[in-house]
């Protein structure tokens, strides 16, 4: 058949049931990306004819005869199409994964759509920005400063360097390449929640052809680890192997087959004939810890990190400060309640896989979706056996992280099937895998009392946590700790006691998700503190004035820790409280609702470490080049978390240059050095420190060789555009260079950061919230969020991941659920079961920062990626229980499950029950 790709002809005919998004990948046309397979989510929008369709639901052959216009060839001819331009000018995207698709739709919006952009939209996900600067895109708004004069561009907004290559859909990711002689995976998985394999036949499956190998338990290494990647291996246990003779949950895989393409792939997984020996299964997280309950794990011990296998305890920790049950005898006002949350995904739209082979020098190359290169390649040079210079692990632009890709789900059997064949391979996660065999938040369930005294000062909080890690121990103790920690230590109080568990379950492994356990616990502790403020008659805002830690007030949550490296570098929590409550307060036009409306405020209050505890490693290396420039060389990833503005912003600030003449190469292992990874909001506060210390030898080094050419003291040599300036002398770098080369001695130094001492972030988030008593419908009138983020690097970029975060955060709060049937299997892993946020389904958030300079991080900067998630529930919470009086203890916040509760209340609408 005959069609028309970007103005050229092609003939070409597509195989049997191909959808058009496959077919034009397959031509080169990598701007179409894949997210859904099933029309959801927009990612592969293409314009047909001129509409906007969704090609991954178009077959292939209905393409004959027409135009198809992909993001690569829109608006080539003269430059970029003014649509292009607008979300240049806006910043719309952070991970830029969904930007195409989101481009081509709103290009083709007529006025009466554009007057109606929640179901213009409906069709087109983005999981980063929270959709703010995307409408901003579509009315015109310039986010960005483009002009910014040499070393003054830090704490300015300007532009992500990806942006054009983003909005082009020439920005690479995991899969956007060709490989010679590429074999696929496909991955059989387990039907049952537990189960022994008995035997595996693999003659019929060996017997497709294409096929080349199919690779069980008996084909792969015995070393047990843990998917979760962290610097120091002893956070997590070892309870994972690659493929394991027990499967024990629904989904885990069982077997590996490679062949030439996806289909021989996927029908030889159908032919393997798999005899299981069927174990009982354990979903419900109580009765996994029950006495005499079947044990997941019976062959792990504290040899493995596992705290009581017998129990199917994986991590627990138990401490009191003071004496809680007294102090709460002889409180003025108490508050006792048990709240619950659930699992919720990550939906990252570019699923976890890779690709991997082996090099003329025998180097195993794994290119991949991962926040964490180093650590991934310290994993499968300890399993494989494999010396580290033999082990390359390295990413493109990543299509969104949140945390799910601080693990290591694809990389081992992309390793393996790539040692074994010694061909290319590749493996690419559907959604539904995604759903059913990655990792979720961790649900957990917390018990808390607290108490106060008539001056509303607290006398008690105590916590009591059960976190469900599911079937493997991934970030289940790190998780439960920090569930733990902050959410109680932002708290002055006499009387603190925890308890918490995390147990195995057969059910889908939770894992590393933004927030890491904070916001659930702090849905509980930020409840107990607007009951007790109820209580007492004192506003939710001077409630938490007289009881949050100010600087010299020690941060304490028990039991006693082993880390004493958290300081105050900043201080703006005060800041961020008056921020909130002026905002709230501020005059606005009264919502035009009927009688049946109730309306709230609610505010919640998050404190996080800026680093995680134990170190975390960040190198840097940066060198002068012949024209002037700079090449830095950083490991940590990109994928919307905006490092790569900022730490070109950083080199350049401290050079005295421009960001366009910093050069920026990342996460490659290949590249040297060692960074543990994007996650626990250190691609700034750490990674950042180690370009900013090796900037600052840089400069050392160029002054010093001025000043020996000039015979002057170098104290008298600063930097100023793009020179060396003492007095009226002035030397270019571009002289600089040339005198490098004359002498044989680049000029070039390198940084490192250790991740300690660490900051303290905060973060007030405030809701104003209409309920409907007869139907339960929830609308969101105001949303206002206020971050201490010390001096902020790029207030345009920060914002962003501030409103992303808001908007994450109110999917889990009102919409996003996983479901896990009583036989574990998830019942709605697709995204239209799902409902993640779409445009109509997020407000936009008031963003405020506080004023402060940190005196740890770089140029006074600290972490703002993750923490903005955490207050969200909370706040909502809150709000919702002042509009109705009544305490909801368990999101999502859907209409069914508040309607109950206020037809107890108020009735039904015509005032019966």
């Amino acid at each position: 058949m005959s069609f028309e790709v970007d103005g050229k002809l092609f003939s070409q005919e597509p195989r049997a049931g191909q959808c058009l998004r496959t077919l034009l990948r397959e031509l080169g046309h990598f701007g179409v990306k894949k997210g859904c397979d099933a029309g959801d989510c927009g990612a592969c929008t293409v314009l047909l004819d001129g509409e906007p369709v969704h090609s991954c639901l178009i077959p292939a052959f209905r393409a004959e005869g027409h135009a198809i216009t992909t993001i690569e060839g829109f608006g080539r001819d003269g430059g970029p199409h003014p649509m292009q331009r607008a979300f240049l000018d806006a910043q719309g995207f952070q991970c830029g994964f969904c930007t195409a698709g989101m481009i081509l739709t709103c290009a083709s919006l007529n006025q009466a759509q554009r007057a109606d952009l929640g179901a213009a939209l409906k069709g087109n996900i983005c999981r980063c920005t929270g959709y703010r600067s995307i409408e901003d895109a579509l009315l015109g708004r310039i986010n960005v400063e483009e002009s910014v004069e040499a070393g003054a561009a830090f704490g300015r907004s300007l532009p992500a360097p990806a942006g054009p290559d983003i909005v082009h859909g020439s920005a690479r990711y995991t899969f956007d390449t060709e490989i010679d002689g590429l074999l696929h995976i496909k991955l059989l998985r387990s039907p049952h929640p537990h189960a022994k394999i008995v035997a595996i036949d693999k003659a019929e499956a060996l017997n497709v052809p294409g096929v080349h190998a199919v690779l069980t338990h008996e084909d792969a290494p015995s070393i047990l680890f843990s998917t979760a990647r962290h610097e120091k291996d002893w956070m997590d246990p070892e309870d994972t192997l690659i493929v394991d003779d027990v499967v024990r949950f629904v989904g885990q895989k069982v077997a590996a087959v490679v062949a030439e393409t996806e289909g021989a792939a996927e029908e030889a997984c159908r032919r393997l004939r798999v005899d299981y020996e069927i174990l009982p299964a354990l979903i419900d997280p109580e009765q996994a810890m029950a006495p005499g309950a079947p044990i997941i794990h019976p062959d792990r011990t504290t040899e493995n990190r596992v705290a009581d296998a017998q129990r199917n305890l994986v991590a627990e920790t138990h401490g009191e400060f003071g004496d809680v049950a007294a102090a709460l005898a002889t409180s003025a006002a108490t508050f006792e309640a048990t709240f619950h949350s659930h699992r919720v995904q990550h939906a990252a739209l570019e699923t976890h896989g890779g690709l991997a082979w082996l090099d003329v020098e025998g180097v195993l190359n794994v290119r991949t979706s991962t926040q964490v290169p180093f650590l991934t390649r310290r994993a499968l040079s300890d399993i494989f056996g494999l010396p580290m210079d033999k082990v390359r692990v390295f990413c493109e632009r990543v299509g969104g992280g949140f945390g799910g890709k601080q693990e290591m789900f694809v990389e081992d059997i992309l390793a393996l099937a790539a040692l074994k064949t010694g061909r290319p391979v590749k493996l690419e996660l559907t959604r539904e895998e995604q759903f059913i065999a990655t990792s979720t938040r961790h649900p957990m369930r917390v018990r808390i009392k607290a108490g106060a005294d008539a001056d509303g000062k607290l006398t008690a909080l105590q916590l009591d946590v059960l976190s469900n890690t599911g079937a493997y121990g991934n970030h289940a103790g790190p998780v439960m700790f920090h569930a733990l920690a902050e959410s109680i230590s932002v708290y002055n109080c006499p009387n603190k006691k925890v308890d918490g568990v995390a147990v195995y379950t057969n059910t889908v492994p939770a894992g590393a998700f933004r927030g890491y356990g904070l916001p659930q616990a702090l849905i509980a502790v930020e409840a107990a503190i607007d009951e007790l403020a109820k209580r007492l008659g004192i506003s939710p805002y001077d409630m938490r004035r007289r009881n949050i830690v100010k600087p010299g007030d020690p941060m304490l949550a028990p039991p006693p820790s082993e880390y004493h490296d958290v300081l105050y570098g900043s201080y703006g929590l005060d800041q961020c409280l008056d921020l909130v409550e002026r905002a709230m307060r501020a005059d606005g036009p009264p919502p035009e609702l009927p009688p049946e409306w109730l309306i709230g405020d609610g505010i919640a209050l998050t404190m996080i470490d800026t680093v995680p505890p134990a170190g975390h490693i960040a190198d840097a290396m940066i060198s002068l080049r012949d024209d002037g420039g700079f090449d830095l060389t950083v490991g940590t990833a990109e994928f919307g978390n905006g490092t790569s503005t900022v730490h070109r912003q950083i080199a350049a600030t401290t050079l005295a240059t421009t960001v366009d003449r910093v050069r920026l190469r990342q996460s490659d292992t290949a590249h040297g050095g060692h960074d543990t990874g994007a996650y626990g909001s250190a691609g700034i506060f750490v990674a950042g420190k180690a370009t900013h210390a090796a900037a600052m030898q840089l400069a050392v080094e160029l002054k010093s060789a001025a000043a020996g050419a000039w015979l002057c003291d170098v104290e008298t040599c600063v930097l100023d555009e793009d020179s060396v300036v003492s007095g009226v002398r002035r030397m270019s770098f571009v002289e600089l260079a040339k005198l490098a080369r004359e002498r044989g001695q680049p000029f070039a130094a390198s940084g490192n950061s250790g991740g300690t001492p660490r900051s303290v972030g905060f973060n007030v988030q405030g809701f104003r919230v209409a309920v409907n008593k007869a139907t339960g419908e929830l609308k969101i009138l105001r949303s206002v969020h206020a971050a201490d983020a010390g001096v902020v690097a790029n207030p345009m970029q920060c914002r962003g991941q501030v409103e992303g975060g808001v908007a994450q955060a109110l999917g889990a709060a009102l919409y996003e659920e996983m479901v896990i049937d009583a036989e574990g299997h998830v019942t709605n892993p697709k995204f239209r079961d799902y409902h993640l946020p779409t445009f109509a389904d997020i407000p936009r958030t008031e963003v405020f920062f506080a004023e402060t300079s940190d005196t740890i991080g770089p140029l006074g900067a600290k972490s703002m990626s993750e923490s903005p998630y955490n207050p969200v529930a909370a706040a909502l919470g809150n709000a919702i229980a002042d509009a109705t009086g009544i305490r909801f203890t368990a999101p999502p916040f859907k209409p069914d499950r508040l309607f109950p509760a206020l037809l107890d209340k108020f009735g039904d609408s015509d005032g019966t029950r």
